[in-house]
């Protein structure tokens, strides 16, 4: 059972906002230079964007200009018309710095969203890409379960019926159409929309889990597909859709370049080690027509692709959420053709269970 990661508290941030916010009141009732020291209210507000969400913000920014207001009227020395302008300067700079805050809070949770949605279109593009062998997944056990089935009629017609051997036809059968469910679970997942959710995971079973939907495509193009998996690797810390997305994307990738690749020996390589005593490293190697050095500098930027029909956004998606768990993702053209795509993930310290 995968460790679901809890929350980091955050207290810490609402304690710094009312500790910073009553330093700087004290400060600019006491001090005697003729300085706008509420300016730095800003900083309050500031950190309020990291603790609090929209509504929370507001109220410590309007907190922040009472505070400003207060120390105006209990400041026991100095120009009062100094001081009024210090204080009008300082609301000012807290209003303008709450608005800015607040839009670009805003404009970084639509630019999340749309990554999100960006990613997601990417997965159904390549399930679309992986139709026929998705449909061989599911056809093969539903035709174990036709054949069983028939089979299980002929034992209860027989006389007298063969109940044993019934009962073991119908063990087959759940027992196949079980695995078909479990191919459409797999699909399904893949195909929705799903919130971010990082668990401590065996990378190993993640990934075999969606080798099979690429299976049957790989067998179609007379590719050899090979795992090469490490033993005894500690749990990763990922988002289990995300990262099927990245080793399902980058398989489908090479698959593509192979079947482009005339007709030398097709194979493809996933493997997994240790990268280090804090990562665990993921790698693709294929046969195909591999990468010029032109093409190595820019695979993953967003837009850009070899291929005639491709969008150039499955490799862009992919460095984003490698690089959103903390990884990073690189790729390498093989001596004698082909090319490797590889990326890390971070790891915890214990051992998978």
């Amino acid at each position: 059972m995968p460790l679901v990661l809890p929350k980091a508290p955050l207290a810490v941030l609402p304690v710094a906002v009312v500790v910073l916010a009553l330093g700087i009141f004290v400060v600019d009732t006491v001090t005697e230079l003729e300085v706008a020291v509420a300016v730095f209210y800003v900083a309050v507000v500031l950190v309020a964007i990291g603790a609090f969400r929209r509504r929370g913000v507001i109220l410590v920014s309007v907190g922040c200009m009472a505070l400003t207001v207060l120390s105006y009227f209990l400041t026991p020395v100095g120009a009062p018309r100094s001081g009024l302008i210090n204080s009008l300067i300082s609301l000012a700079a807290i209003g303008v710095t709450t608005y800015l805050a607040l839009k670009i809070a805003s404009a970084e949770v639509a630019m999340h969203e749309a990554r999100a949605q960006l990613a997601h279109i990417a997965r159904v593009m390549t399930l679309g890409e992986l139709t026929a062998s998705i449909a061989h997944e599911v056809n093969q056990p539903l035709a174990a379960v036709v054949t069983s089935g028939n089979a299980c009629l002929r034992w209860l017609a027989a006389e007298p019926p063969n109940v044993e051997k019934a009962q073991q036809a119908v063990g087959r059968i759940i027992a196949d159409a079980n695995r078909a469910s479990e191919v459409i679970g797999r699909v399904r997942r893949l195909a929705r929309p799903a919130p971010l959710r990082k668990e401590w995971l065996n990378v190993n079973e993640t990934i075999q889990e969606i080798l099979a939907l690429a299976m049957s495509e790989a067998e179609g193009g007379d590719i050899t597909l090979k795992t090469e998996f490490a033993d005894d690797l500690p749990p990763v810390l990922m988002d289990r859709i995300q990262v099927q997305q990245v080793v399902l994307n980058l398989v489908v990738n090479a698959i593509e370049a192979m079947a482009a690749g005339g007709g030398q020996a097709r194979s493809l390589t996933i493997s997994t080690a240790r990268d280090g005593p804090k990562a665990v490293r993921v790698s693709v190697a294929d046969t195909g027509v591999g990468l010029e050095p032109a093409a190595l500098a820019h695979v993953f930027d967003a837009f850009y692709t070899t291929k005639k029909e491709g969008m150039g956004i499955g490799l862009a998606i992919s460095r984003s959420i490698i690089e959103d768990h903390g990884g990073r993702i690189w790729a390498t053209a093989q001596q004698g053709g082909g090319a490797v795509f590889a990326f890390t993930l971070p790891t915890s310290r214990a051992e998978v269970s």
